[in-house]
């Protein structure tokens, strides 16, 4: 009876073999390949997230730009029709100008500006920190709330502060938001100024990470101010630059917010003149319930995004 017992409880002991055989199988590995597995152990969750947030809501946005829906039925194919009625429709072809009116003027102008200020306000050394945090704190303000600041700012006198300005120096009141010439320049003037502040910080950090010896052997050799901007300072800043015109670009082919508030009771108006393609797909998805369309249109979105951005990547990288 006791060699039945001891035989039972050796076939239930597991084997030292067995159980040895994973650590072994760890230990055989080299330090880079646990490295590695460790890695992929830890980004494992976070990829995971990604995807569901990201990958999967951009692929289903593929799929519902070929289909008719409205949310009120089940969604139903129907090819690269939406395609079709977005290359025909006029509304668009004004909404895609004046979507590359704000990244073409608006970027370089917001760019350029942020690069002088920072340039000047790195030499500054009186109230230096309460002058960047003056320059930052558009940035950390509301959008709608600062959109509708600017709004005020605009408004016809005796309430509108900038047209009260200008009446001191007897200049008639000025349309802005109420013409379809000056709406879109106004709008884009307060989208430059709510970004400025990021782009700032941003090039002074780039300033600061340039080695001081560079400026003080340019000096010994006899260069001068603009000479030294020119050869030193601007090509070391090229990555820095690269960074904020992709960043400025993409924020500039998005804006929405300033727009929405600033022209809230006539949505991107006047006749359409401000409209960027945020607002066009979602007044389409949220106003008359055109999900296939409005998917066709973020689709076209996602497609100009990517392509300026690897567009601008080549072209600042190629001169570096």
């Amino acid at each position: 009876m006791a060699q039945t017992n001891d035989a039972s409880a050796a076939l239930r002991a597991p084997s030292p073999g067995l159980a040895e055989e994973p650590a072994r199988g760890w230990h055989r590995l080299s330090m880079s390949q646990k490295q590695v597995v460790w890695a992929w152990g830890f980004l494992a969750v976070p990829i995971l997230f990604y995807a569901g947030i990201r990958f999967y809501p951009t692929l289903d946005a593929f799929w519902l730009s070929l289909t008719d829906w409205n949310l009120l039925r089940p969604a139903r194919f129907i090819g690269l029709e939406n395609y079709a009625e977005l290359v025909s429709d006029p509304d668009f072809w004004q909404v895609f100008e004046n979507t590359f009116a704000y990244l073409l003027i608006g970027t370089p102008t917001s760019i350029v500006i942020a690069f002088v200020i920072a340039y000047y306000l790195d030499r500054v050394r009186f109230m230096h920190g309460f002058i960047r945090a003056l320059y930052f704190l558009p940035f950390l303000t509301t959008a709608a709330a600062m959109a509708w600041v600017w709004r005020w700012f605009y408004q016809p006198p005796p309430i509108g502060a900038i047209n009260g300005f200008l009446g001191s120096f007897g200049i008639p009141a000025q349309p802005f938001l109420r013409s379809t010439e000056q709406a879109l320049p106004a709008i884009m003037v307060t989208a430059i100024w709510a970004g400025l502040g990021f782009q700032i910080i941003i090039f002074m950090a780039g300033l600061r990470a340039i080695p001081g010896t560079y400026y003080e052997a340019a000096r010994i050799d006899g260069l001068g101010e603009f000479a030294i901007l020119r050869k030193i300072t601007l090509p070391l800043l090229k990555p820095t630059t690269v960074f904020l015109v992709v960043l400025s670009s993409i924020g500039f082919l998005r804006i929405f917010d300033q727009v929405y508030n600033m022209t809230t009771n006539d949505p991107g108006g006047p006749l359409g003149s401000t409209k960027p393609l945020v607002l066009m797909i979602y007044q389409s998805a949220f106003s008359s319930y055109e999900m296939g369309y409005a998917a066709a249109q973020t689709v076209v979105l996602f497609s100009i995004l990517l392509a300026v951005s690897l567009l601008q990547l080549w072209i600042l990288r190629e001169r570096t």
